[in-house]
């Protein structure tokens, strides 16, 4: 069987739901589990007494573990299937949950976020790809409302943190709850993902193929979207309290206007591919949240700034699964080594945003910092072309 020209036929409507559900699992728990560690961070941070560098320093050991596994499932997503990759790295990511709050210091605080990174990193990948072949069966866009219940779980996972600090609870109970109720559904539900469909014969070879120069295009775009997206995440709040003089209370509604427009985006985001197209849908989405930018950073009035914020959550909420989409039906590459390359490209445009912005603001002001982030909305909209399906 040809696995770039393939598809899921030969599997009936209830078969293909069960396969979309599992995997959209896949993307709630992924989302979920990586919020719950978010919303304890400053817990940690006191009891470990660690200072905003060494604990950023630490942080950085995420993204390091991710860019590891990233191109290595890529690789072996052909010989082994997503199918089975999602099964294998659903256990190390959501194990490494509690192994978090049993660090005694810093160094092994490092090495246990490189683990949970690895397993983050990894189970992008091998969902993103069975999320491929779960759209190539359908026939018609449903990536978008994958990545809805990856920004679901974030909120929700994020919610329950909250809740749980508040209830007192210590790290250790609350990620152990976390990590054995999303884990062992997510082991159920991969056995109702779709097997087979992205997997090559071995004697095609699994060595690393590098991807076609096309690919570079839709890498520009994840990292421009995804800069942005990360520079939200760390400084909105920053912006409406440090810039326009709001409350403390406030500015913590600046990320979440952000966070609920993007969800909500991203559930709407099949519909408006099949409508729109996905080339016109990132044109708008990238000119929409340049807009949005404009009047979050253009006044001096924080309201007016929060409705900005809440529109690039908008504008950016549909452009990510619409690129994984394309990387995953670009001709001449493997489906999992075209979104391990945008994958990683993106992830790292996620991890430079907030030191990008920072390093700027220290020169021009977190205003004109985050001005820059017009710019990399409005080259969304310029390199909307190069989503275009491309034949073989």
């Amino acid at each position: 069987m040809d696995n770039q020209q393939g598809n899921a036929a030969g599997f009936g409507a209830g078969r293909l739901l069960e396969a979309r559900l599992a995997v959209s699992f896949l993307f709630f728990m992924n989302g979920a589990i990586f919020a719950s560690w978010v919303s304890r961070i400053p817990l940690i941070q006191q009891e470990l007494g660690l200072s905003h560098a060494v604990l950023g320093a630490a942080l950085l050991c995420v993204a390091a573990g991710a860019v590891v596994t990233m191109p290595l499932v890529g690789i072996l997503n052909g010989r082994f299937g997503s199918e089975r990759l999602c099964l294998f790295w659903v256990v190390p990511f959501s194990a490494a949950l509690p192994l978090l709050a049993l660090c005694p210091d810093v160094v092994t605080l490092g090495a246990a976020l490189f683990f949970f990174g690895c397993g983050h990193g990894a189970l992008d990948v091998a969902m993103n790809a069975q999320g491929v072949v779960v759209e190539r069966g359908h026939g018609k866009p449903v990536m978008s409302s994958m990545h809805a219940m990856f920004s679901f779980g974030g909120l929700l996972g994020a919610g329950f943190g909250i809740v749980m600090a508040w209830l007192g609870w210590p790290p250790l109970w609350h990620f152990t709850l976390v990590s054995v109720l999303l884990g062992g559904s997510a082991l159920f539900g991969c056995r109702y993902l779709l097997q087979g469909q992205d997997r090559h014969d071995a004697a095609e070879g699994g060595g690393f193929v590098l991807p076609p120069k096309a690919l570079v295009p839709l890498g520009i775009v994840a990292v421009a979207v995804l800069l942005g997206e990360g520079a939200m995440a760390d400084w909105t709040g920053v912006f409406l309290h440090k810039t326009l003089g709001a409350t403390e209370a406030f500015a913590a509604a600046g990320f979440a206007a952000f966070s609920v427009a993007m969800t909500v985006g991203r559930f709407s985001g099949d519909w408006l591919v099949a409508k729109l197209g996905a080339v016109p849908l990132v044109r708008i989405s990238g000119l929409l949240a340049a807009a949005g930018m404009v009047l979050a950073v253009g006044t001096s009035w924080p309201w007016a700034s929060l409705v900005g914020f809440g529109l690039v959550g908008a504008g950016c909420s549909t452009v990510v699964p619409c690129v994984f989409s394309a990387a995953g039906r670009m001709p001449g590459v493997r489906t999992g080594v075209a979104l391990a390359s945008v994958t990683t490209m993106g992830y790292l445009g996620f991890l430079i945003g907030p030191p990008l912005i920072g390093f700027v603001a220290q020169g021009i002001g977190l205003r004109g910092a985050l001005g820059l982030l017009i710019g990399t909305s409005v080259l969304v909209a310029l390199l909307a072309g190069t989503l275009r399906e491309r034949r073989g």
